[in-house]
């Protein structure tokens, strides 16, 4: 196991970016009208995730770090609504729609891990 030097080395921000990419590739797929409504909501929150990890990443305090951690799993759940809303409004299939909340789950079961080992590291 390689020493971690950057958020750009913890496997949650890795998956977390493919998501992210994912959701900007399916988004230019969903109605032009919607440009400043769910694609933007729905961009926001995913990049979200990613923003949150590498800011807590570079926090010094581990309490910063949790928190950014936090935020970023509160992101996660308001890109899964989004994508829930998405789906409901016919903008995703079902199967599209299943495999953006499998990797969101994904993403939170690690993210948890890390705020779990994070917590630890409190004195």
């Amino acid at each position: 196991m390689s020493k971690i030097k950057s958020f750009t080395d913890l496997e949650v921000w890795q998956i977390g970016h493919e998501f992210v990419i994912d959701i900007y590739k399916i988004t230019k797929l969903f109605p032009k009208e919607e440009t400043y409504g769910i694609i933007s909501q729905l961009r926001r929150s995913a990049a979200s995730i990613t923003a949150n990890i590498a800011e807590g990443f570079s926090r010094f305090s581990f309490k910063d770090k949790i928190r950014f951690y936090y935020n970023a799993r509160g992101s996660i759940s308001e890109s899964q609504n989004h994508i829930l809303i998405s789906r409901d409004v016919g903008y995703l299939d079902k199967e599209s729609a299943d495999k953006f909340l499998l990797k969101a789950d994904k993403i939170r079961q690690i993210l948890n891990g890390l705020i779990r080992s994070t917590e630890g590291q409190i004195k």
